[in-house]
């Protein structure tokens, strides 16, 4: 250990308890206690030689070294109590006295020591304070004036010093002074560079902390204009700090969300706390150019003065610390999905009750009530004409009865993913013109015209023809159920590449918008204005989309209210099974289905268009 080391262990021992965790006011402290001390106790260990050497000390020389145990005591009061303005207005005290002390007794204001009056406020100087260094200065005025008043009354004692004694002293006087002004300079250099390394060392550690923390402090102006942001910015944006100040950061903000942002900012800057989120547009690393994304944030904005923030006149700061909460409110949106698809479920639950409850009940009183009565037939006289009626409706509400209870099945096997696909070639212009002949009576009843355009040179294709003529029955009858009178219901077919294109259109009621999103879901039947007045279990176009998924095909759906609706139903040529379990071989829903309304300028028999090379339509209804 070297004497500096241990002469500072010796001063940390001394000082305060309050001074002891603050790296500027340890230094402080210790800058007044050490010269004071050193300077004591060297005057002290001189003083045996001083006498041994003079002989007999003056009264002058006798209050001189009692002085020396002056600042042994401020050190102490200093030590004790940690009032480092107190111990600065008691050492101008103690050097103001000796000055005036010394003056008085050699010449007033004339003497040699007067010259130190200059050296008091310097000496307060160094406590960093306004009132103590006022203090120092007007006590050395007053003490210049008490000089001059009493020599020129007359009070001072007569000298008995030669001119050359007094130029000596003089001389002494000045640079004595000289030579601790020149300490009192140094000292003031040494706290002033202290003061330069700590703040230069929190400055450092401030910005390692704002460099290496996940959240982005800002400061901003009432406007919104940036003044600071931390570097953590652009790990979250990828772009320089530098890009947003000013408004860069405004311009990155999403436009819906600038009115919150802007208002959370000047509430803050009125004093209030405020915490906002919105989204920002941030440029990915190594992305294409053009292509950005949007991430949410959470800032929470406070004034940086709250004195400042209250008073409207100033032009008040804000701080903001952000942090991405993009995880929390994919989190959010999750769980809104989840809670959706739950209520969904649950309509769907309340839709099946509803609708069962209807098609079950309905042919089984059918049944019931005409087998009872063929029962009674001798009660009631029946003839063999009535006999045969009732038998063809109890006929007619089984076989209603039955295709209710198979599409439930179906659509329960396919949904738990153990509806078998028995893949064959077959040819599919055969299938859809029986699929067509089968409705054809059905489209005449309701007046409706059934136009199928089936090429002569349709392919073969491999699926499940069983599949394949249950999609066409079940779109090619909703067609024509959902048509008004003097309607039209168009099947077309053509090859796409390696897909088979069928086409449905109608010229009937159309789908609405907010419908046609959950067309297709079980159970669901769109739409208030035709949904009394046609019977059915809403499992037709369900049981297709899943069958479509099955055969790894794509689904279409366009409509718009009053002008019709266009299904279309795009399957491989050949169709080849997938190598997974039965409850994976369900593909993505996305690949599925694509609702979307029609356009007005589209036409509606686009895939007309396209093969007007094929033979004309055949008309299958008058």
């Amino acid at each position: 250990m070297t004497v500096l080391s241990i002469i500072r262990d010796c001063l940390d021992a001394l000082l305060h308890p309050s001074a002891r965790y603050d790296a500027l006011t340890r230094a402080r402290h210790r800058a007044f206690m050490a010269p004071r001390l050193l300077g004591s106790l060297a005057a002290f260990a001189a003083f045996p030689v001083y006498l041994a050497m003079r002989g007999a000390p003056s009264a002058i020389e006798v209050a001189a070294f009692a002085w020396l145990i002056a600042p042994i005591l401020l050190s102490w009061f200093l030590s004790r109590t940690g009032r480092y303005e107190g111990a600065h207005v008691l050492s101008s005290l103690a050097l103001a006295g000796l000055i005036m002390a010394v003056a008085i007794s050699t010449g007033g204001i004339e003497s040699f020591a007067a010259i130190w009056l200059v050296v008091v406020p310097l000496e307060a100087a160094l406590s960093a304070s306004r009132r103590v260094a006022a203090f120092a200065s007007l006590l050395a005025l007053s003490c210049a004036g008490i000089l001059i008043l009493v020599g020129h009354l007359g009070w001072l004692p007569a000298g008995d010093t030669s001119a050359a004694e007094r130029g000596a002293l003089m001389a002494f006087g000045v640079a004595s002074a000289t030579l601790y002004s020149a300490a009192l300079a140094f000292g003031a250099e040494s706290l002033a560079r202290t003061s330069v390394a700590l703040l230069s060392r929190e400055e450092e550690r401030y910005r390692l902390l704002a460099r290496n923390m996940s959240d982005v402090i800002s400061r901003h102006q009432r406007n919104g204009a940036v003044q600071f942001i931390s570097p953590a910015v652009e790990a979250m944006l990828g772009m320089p700090a530098t890009q947003l100040l000013g408004h860069g950061l405004f311009d990155r903000v999403h436009v819906a969300d600038r009115p919150a942002y802007l208002t959370a900012l000047s509430d803050a800057a009125r004093g209030d706390v405020r915490s906002v989120e919105f989204r920002l547009r941030r440029e990915p690393v190594g992305s294409e150019r053009g292509q950005v994304d949007f991430i949410w944030v959470e800032m929470r904005c406070r004034p940086l003065d709250q004195d400042m923030g209250r008073d409207v006149t100033c032009e008040a700061e804000v701080v903001g610390v952000m942090r991405d909460v993009t995880d929390r409110k994919l989190s959010e949106q999750a769980l809104d999905q989840a809670r959706s698809a739950a209520e969904a479920a649950d309509a769907a639950k309340t839709r099946f009750l509803a609708t069962m409850s209807h098609e079950l009940r309905t042919p089984l009183n059918a049944i019931i009530g005409f087998s009872e009565m063929i029962a009674q037939e001798q009660t009631l006289m029946l003839g063999a004409a009535q006999r045969k009626e009732y038998a063809q409706l109890i006929n007619d509400s089984g076989q209603h009865l039955l295709s209710v209870v198979n599409g439930i099945l179906d659509m329960s096997k396919m949904e738990s993913g153990n509806f078998e696909i028995a893949s064959e070639p077959f040819a599919p212009r055969a299938s859809l013109l029986h699929c067509c002949n089968l409705l054809a009576l059905k489209a005449r009843e309701n007046g409706v015209d059934l136009v199928t355009d089936a090429p002569q040179d349709l392919p073969a294709m491999t699926g499940d023809p069983r599949a394949f003529k249950q999609i066409v029955l079940n779109l090619v009858a909703n067609a024509i159920k959902f048509t008004e009178r003097g309607g039209q219901v168009s099947v077309t077919a053509a090859v796409t590449g390696s897909q088979l294109t069928l086409r449905i259109s109608d010229t009937g009621v159309g789908i609405a918008p907010d419908d046609l999103k959950r067309i297709g879901a079980p159970f669901f039947q769109a739409g208030k204005t035709y949904q009394r007045r046609h019977e059915g279990t809403g499992l037709g176009l369900s049981i297709v989309k899943s069958l479509v998924a099955l055969h790894l095909g794509e689904l279409t759906v366009q409509s718009r209210l009053g002008e019709g609706t266009a299904v279309t139903v795009k399957l491989p040529l050949v169709y080849t099974p997938p190598h997974a379990k039965p409850a994976d071989r369900m593909p993505a829903e996305s690949k599925i289905a694509t609702l979307t309304p029609v356009l007005r300028h589209e036409p509606h028999d686009k895939l007309q268009d396209q093969t007007h090379d094929q033979p004309a339509p055949v008309k299958k209804s008058a």
